[in-house]
């Protein structure tokens, strides 16, 4: 079992990173946000889940563990293969995912690429009880809940996924000022600023 990989990027495109590693390349798919940021000719680790099928070795890749525990519990719903799941990973977050779940919001796992309603709400009804929401307490000057979660609304109607409008919805409260923390507008600015024209979508 590959439980972890740790090598230069070779190449990457929008789902899949060749990391070279004690002079072998090995493929290996990961959630949009992964291969986005990837750069060729740097290090890379993930944590890696390898699929054995009869005719394929194939190795999936993740950031962080906690993306790699949701992969497999994902894995274990009626009707979710391995490119479902990785589906999952690259429109929502680790929290976005168990807040859905918690909530028994099939709507979130609909909006993904080839998850009908069918397996939305098999995804709910069968991970019940095994995925819970991470609680963290605010820092102190941290920004109103609602104003990220507005910004972030906002960059998934121009087009980012959940996932990745959250995240830069998060990074850029924590480095805005007292006043873009508490302006919608002001925070969406700053935060398009920092995803750049180029940024790639979805």
């Amino acid at each position: 079992m590959i439980s972890s990989l740790r090598g230069t990027v070779l190449h990457a495109d929008s789902a899949l990173v060749v990391i070279e590693t004690g002079g072998v390349g090995l493929s290996v798919f990961v959630p949009g946000d992964v291969a986005h940021t990837a750069v060729v000719g740097e290090q890379l680790q993930l944590h890696t889940s390898l699929i054995v099928r009869e005719d394929a070795l194939t190795l999936f890749g993740f950031s962080d563990r906690d993306e790699l525990e949701i992969f497999r519990q994902l894995l274990s719903v009626t009707g979710v293969g391995p490119k479902s799941a990785l589906g999952v990973l690259s429109h929502l977050t680790v929290d976005q995912i168990a807040e859905a779940v918690t909530a028994e919001d099939d709507a979130p796992f609909r909006r993904v690429s080839g998850i009908g309603p069918k397996t939305a709400k098999l995804i709910v009804v069968q991970l019940a009880g095994k995925v819970q929401p991470r609680v963290a307490s605010a820092p102190a000057g941290a920004p109103a809940t609602a104003t990220v979660e507005q910004v972030a609304a906002a960059l998934v109607g121009l087009g980012w996924s959940e996932k990745v409008a959250a995240e830069a919805a998060a990074t850029s409260a924590e480095d805005a000022t007292d006043a873009e923390r508490e302006s919608v507008p002001a925070l969406l600015r700053r935060t398009l600023a920092a995803l750049g024209p180029g940024a790639k979508r979805g």
